[in-house]
């Protein structure tokens, strides 16, 4: 593959501001009072303050729109309401009161049945795996440009909302406490820490609540949340935690483990118990798949994507990130009856435990983290495509180069 020069490039000329910015960087510290003293004369004589500008361009963004609470009483004036998973009492009627705060806040209410919040995160502390934290830095970066590209908003957290629900089980108070601080969104999407979006225009279509217990898309209702207390009942702060393993151990005999776990609860309540009508399990796509099986093949992806954009010109005309979806849609008519063409929504590193590094014995550590990189950058080239780079080597996400004007033609 062969690209032309880029070692020369044409440097714009920089502001004044621009230059302060860059000398105080040089001077470094001492010459903060200095610059601080010359940015006040300068100020003084500019007949707007940064702040005021500031704060009107807030007012005006489109993104602060509908950000002013209502002065009318809502859930949030009742001192009964409660974040926390298994409060008492529990939370009743959330349907109704959801309704009620969007009709007090009507510039939220167009595209609140489709609106999504997603939700991740890992441990409070550091992790015990020297490139632990590295991994989950860069894996919350891919799953920040996927919701960007697709204006969903997302919640990071990395505090045990409920003490005694640790590890997977951490999930579900992060879910409900997502769920009523979002009444404004239909959706609470829950993704792990360890999995990777690896096809970052597909956006799965709305569904009923939830499909699988690593990822899986709940909808902000009563019925839901009364369902996470359910599936929460069998977790270890409930006394019932021993009787769950005891339980589940007899129904599926291939449970590895005999303690109650999340996983095996789900599918349990999903096939058992009253629930499962209410519970879809998607089998139309490849929602999610495990890293052995789809790492090896991205480089046959990539190659049967950039053929598909040699015969398409319109998927490699340059355009703002703002509107890719457009050019997404038109990526889904490209590869409609193709599925074996397509790039795997997520990649799921099961097994792994990047922040640990306690991995499952059959594959190395290093197969792992080198998977994840992998992963990670063929994940990105689709990001960097909309500010003109790629990788060149996916093992080697630290280099980049530009992208020449229609590529791959």
């Amino acid at each position: 593959m062969v690209f032309p020069d880029h070692s020369h490039y044409a440097i714009p000329k920089r502001s004044n501001a621009a230059l302060l910015l860059s000398a105080v960087s040089r001077l470094g510290g001492g010459a903060l009072v200095a610059f601080m003293f010359i940015w006040t004369i300068w100020s003084s004589f500019n007949p707007t303050p940064i702040t005021r500008t500031l704060s009107a361009l807030a007012e005006t963004s489109h993104t602060n729109l509908g950000r002013h609470d209502s002065p009318e009483r809502n859930i949030y004036d009742d001192p009964n309401l409660s974040y926390a998973l298994g409060s008492s009492p529990p939370m009743k009627g959330w349907n109704e009161k959801r309704q009620e705060w969007l009709k007090q806040h009507p510039s939220l209410a167009p595209g609140a049945p489709t609106r999504i919040v997603m939700v991740t995160g890992s441990q409070p502390g550091p992790c015990k795996n020297p490139i632990g934290d590295h991994l989950l830095l860069k894996l919350f970066k891919n799953k920040v440009d996927y919701c960007r590209s697709h204006g969903i908003d997302i919640f990071y957290n990395n505090a045990l909302l409920h003490p005694q629900m640790f590890s997977f089980w951490a999930k579900m108070a992060a879910v409900r406490a997502a769920m009523l601080a979002h009444p404004e969104a239909e959706w609470i999407w829950w993704v792990d820490s360890d999995a990777a979006f690896t096809d970052m225009d597909f956006l799965p279509p709305p569904l009923p609540p939830p499909q699988h217990g690593r990822v899986f898309l709940l909808r902000n209702s009563q019925w839901a949340l009364d369902f996470l207390d359910m599936w929460a009942s069998m977790g270890p702060q409930s006394p019932d935690y021993a009787k769950w393993g005891q339980t589940l151990s007899s129904v599926f005999k291939d449970k590895i483990f005999p303690e109650s776990d999340d996983q095996s609860g789900l599918i349990y309540l999903y096939l058992k118990e009253k629930w499962g009508e209410k519970i879809y399990v998607e089998d139309e796509y490849y929602f999610e798949g495990y890293w052995l099986e789809i790492v090896p093949t991205f480089e046959n992806i990539t190659a049967r994507y950039m053929e598909i954009e040699r015969n398409v010109g319109t998927l490699r005309r340059r355009h703002a990130e703002k509107v890719s979806e457009g050019y997404a849609r038109v990526w889904e008519e490209q590869l409609k009856g193709k599925e074996d063409l397509r790039r795997p929504f997520i990649t799921h590193f099961t097994g792994c435990q990047p922040c640990t590094g306690n991995h499952n014995r059959m594959y190395s550590g290093d197969s792992c983290s080198d998977a994840m990189i992998k992963a990670l950058a063929f994940a990105d080239n689709q990001v960097l495509k909309n500010y003109g780079f790629m990788h060149p080597d996916l093992h080697d996400p630290s280099t980049v180069i530009p992208l020449p004007f229609d590529y791959p033609a």
